[in-house]
């Protein structure tokens, strides 16, 4: 055993340093691992050369460092790709290793023709045959390859994988040298060898620290080409040209790095190929996804309105029919029940659509409560599926455990313009009234041209004193004797004359005029109950009541205030709301009228029979009143009157049939029972005045004479009476002993109450 020499003492106690490293790469298991095997191989050669007298050339030596440190570098390499960063997936990663292949074997071939013969660069210098220094110098040229295509293609932040490879490209030329000075004897490449390896695990633990930051992968379009190649293929044509011209023999280290660079090139440019082919796919699947989006309406997944357009392009040709649709009242179920039970009713809509229509049909959301169908067919075969559709629409959609009631208006086009046409019906079928089906006619466009001027001419009717009300008289059956009055609006403008009431009142509701022209209604009808009642005439007057002016913010609280600023009493103010309003949301509905009848007003449910409402509703809906609907009072219908009134009584509320307009309709509704009557057959709405002036001939006509009296009884007091006014609603009256009445009074002590059902019933 010989001593050893400084230099394998200086080699060894700077491998020592490697220590610290190697334990602070203790988080990252795998790139830890390779530094200790590393820096162990390094450390153990140093000390085999330095305890053992072997000759040179030292082959096992070498070959066992050699091998050692290579196991060591391979596993930095992989700990190397498994960091953030290195590749976005296994492909990148597989490409990134082809990358670093390329440029490898352009490193080994260039140093092949540079230190073989006949250039021999190194001269007398060029390192003996000695197979251990293989393994490293190729591990070196990997390893060098490697840093310099994760510089090209790792991802942002690209700086801390490249400096880890570029660390483990240190210990890789760093255990060559170690391993090829051990082999030769050289103390210089054992002292290089013994720096490099520390310095490179320094370096890789240096870079780790700030590995595990958060990385954004940001792509790199330099990965997707392989231009880079150009570089190290231009570097071995050179070398391998200048290796022949002086003379040299194409050997097997040159023969294996020329195949590992054709075979790495080849297989590099079936993955590019094949990423290429890959991304055409997906962008082609984007395209269309995005292009399906762009087209489709994305709450109900019907079609938009641009995929409509699109529909109606591709079909010019072919015999199409458009049916506009759009939902009546939809803005209250938002305003009541939010948009989350909107939202679940559009979806709903877009089910049955879908439902109800061929494949070939292709059904569309425009926005909001609007909807539209595209379909094949004749315009007759179109208007049979809206009026399918008007029903199918009509049923209740459940949400939130609660029914939510609503109708359509629906317009059918064919030919022309069929989106423009198509709107103009949809529109017109509002107009009338709505949850109709209306076929595209060339005068729609005057009609709605109208309805544009009504609006603009509606918002100055009340500056201008152009609207008035008339007086429809409601009688007591069968003495026909007027006991009360409903309040109807009219218009009458200077250049268009008189406005019908079911032209301009819709204009007023979708225009949002109706709650400004209801407090005006109520205002003056009420005002006009409270003068009849200070004049003495015995009758109560009814209002219609909007659904949107129902839904208005404490409008309970305005009725109130307004009675009491009048002096008009409660219970002789009736409000009618129609079957609609019950079709929007029932529990906002009875919550609403609830806070109404608190203020002592009545409720009426004006034209039952027509719409939507069911016995179970009209069980729970807070009304005193029914208004049987005309058309339940025609010849016709004449025996449902019977069936209705009965329903009424037995619920307990009082039965008004409207529509009378013949005497045999009359008896009909006598013969029922009904005991209110309205219609054309005792009077159409008249102004207030005419009203009066026959309330006051018929009071002057029934008061009965006076009876002489020489002095009233001296001894006589005031007596009571009750007066009914409806079910469950009584008036005390006072009675002094100069009343007619007080001696019929006086005669029946039993008699508590007059019932008023033929005089003045709901008076």
């Amino acid at each position: 055993m010989h001593l050893p020499s400084g230099v394998e003492l200086a080699g060894f106690a700077i491998l020592l340093t490697a220590v610290p490293a190697v334990v602070a790469l203790v988080n990252k298991r795998v790139l830890a691992l390779g530094a200790a095997i590393a820096a162990a191989a390094s450390m153990a050669g140093v000390i085999a050369a330095a305890l053992t007298d072997l000759p040179v050339p030292r082959m096992s030596l070498g070959s066992t460092v050699a091998i050692g440190a290579g196991v060591g570098t391979l596993i930095l390499l992989a700990g190397t790709a498994l960091l953030p960063g290195a590749a976005e997936s296994p492909g990148a990663a597989v490409r990134h290793l082809l990358d670093g292949l390329v440029i490898a074997a352009a490193i080994w071939f260039v140093g092949w023709v540079l230190l073989s013969a006949p250039t021999r660069i190194l001269g007398d210098s060029t390192p003996m045959a000695c197979p251990s220094l293989l393994v490293p110098a190729a591990i070196a040229c990997v390893s060098l390859g490697l840093t310099a295509a994760l510089a090209l293609h790792a991802h942002r932040p690209r700086l801390i994988t490249v400096r880890v490879a570029a660390g483990v490209s240190v210990v890789a030329v760093g255990s060559t040298a170690l391993a090829g000075g051990l082999c030769q004897g050289w103390d210089a490449a054992v002292l290089a060898g013994s720096v490099l390896v520390p310095a490179g695990l320094f370096a890789i633990a240096r870079a780790v620290r700030t590995a595990d930051r958060p990385v954004r992968v940001d792509g790199d379009a330099a990965e997707r080409g392989t231009a880079y190649a150009v570089v190290p293929m231009s570097a071995m044509v050179t070398a391998l040209g200048f290796h022949v011209y002086a003379g040299g023999a194409f050997g097997l280290f040159g023969f294996l790095g020329a195949a590992v660079e054709g075979f790495a090139l080849v297989f590099r440019q079936s993955l590019a190929l094949h990423d290429v082919r890959g991304f055409a796919v997906r962008l082609r699947q984007s395209e269309a996804h995005y292009r399906e989006l762009a087209h489709t309406d994305p709450l109900t997944s019907l079609a938009n309105r641009r995929g409509l357009q699109r529909a109606l392009r591709e079909h010019a040709h072919a015999p199409v029919v458009l049916v506009g649709i759009d939902l009546d009242g939809f803005k209250t179920v938002n305003d009541v029940r939010g948009h989350d039970a909107g939202d679940a009713v559009l979806c709903e809509v877009g089910v049955r659509l879908r439902r109800n229509l061929l494949a070939d049909d292709v059904a569309a959301r425009l926005g909001g409560d609007e909807f539209a169908v595209l379909m094949h067919g004749t315009v007759d075969e179109a208007m049979l599926t809206a009026h399918r559709l008007l029903a199918v629409l009509g049923e209740p959609f459940e949400v939130d455990g609660g029914s939510i009631f609503l109708s359509a208006s629906i317009g059918v086009a064919d030919g022309g313009e069929l989106m423009h046409d198509a709107d103009l019906a949809l529109r017109y079928a509002k107009q009338r009234g709505k949850n109709r089906v209306e076929r595209y006619q060339a005068r729609y466009d005057e009609l709605l041209r109208r309805r544009g001027t009504l609006e603009s001419e509606l918002r100055h009717a009340i500056d201008r004193d152009e609207l008035r009300l008339v007086y429809q008289p409601v009688v007591a059956l069968p003495s026909m004797r007027p006991v009360g009055a409903e309040a109807l609006l009219r218009w009458h403008h200077p250049t268009l004359g008189a406005v019908r009431p079911d032209e301009f009142i819709p204009v007023a509701e979708e225009s949002g005029l109706i709650n400004r022209i209801g407090s005006w209604v109520l205002e003056r009808a009420t005002r006009q109950l409270a003068d009849w009642l200070a004049q003495g005439h015995d009758v109560w007057v009814s209002v219609n009541l909007s659904p949107k002016e129902l839904h208005a913010a404490d409008y309970a609280g305005q009725v109130a205030e307004l009675l009491a600023e009048c002096g008009a009493p409660p219970q002789r103010l009736v409000l009618e709301v129609t079957e609609h309003a019950v079709a929007t949301d029932m529990e906002e509905l009875i919550s609403r009228l609830a806070e109404l009848r608190a203020t002592g007003v009545r409720i009426a449910l004006d034209d039952f029979g027509a719409g939507y409402s069911s016995l179970g509703q009209l069980r729970t809906l807070p009304v005193d009143i029914l208004k049987i609907d005309h058309a339940l009072v025609t010849d016709e219908a004449a025996p449902l009157v019977d069936v209705v009134v009965r329903l009424g009584h037995r619920l307990g509320l009082e039965v008004l049939a409207e529509g009378i307009g013949t005497p045999a309709q009359r008896e009909a509704v006598e013969d029922a029972g009904c005991r209110l009557g309205q219609g054309s057959l005792f009077g159409w709405g008249v102004p207030a005045e005419h009203l009066e002036a026959q309330l006051r001939t018929l009071r002057t006509a029934t008061r009965p004479a006076p009876v002489p009296r020489s002095a009233p009884p001296k001894e006589g007091t005031a007596r009571s009476q009750v007066v009914k006014l409806g079910p469950g609603m009584r008036q005390l009256r006072a009675l002094l002993p100069t009343d007619p009445a007080f001696e019929a009074l006086a005669g029946d002590q039993n008699v508590g109450s007059i019932d008023s059902g033929s005089e003045m019933r709901h008076g």
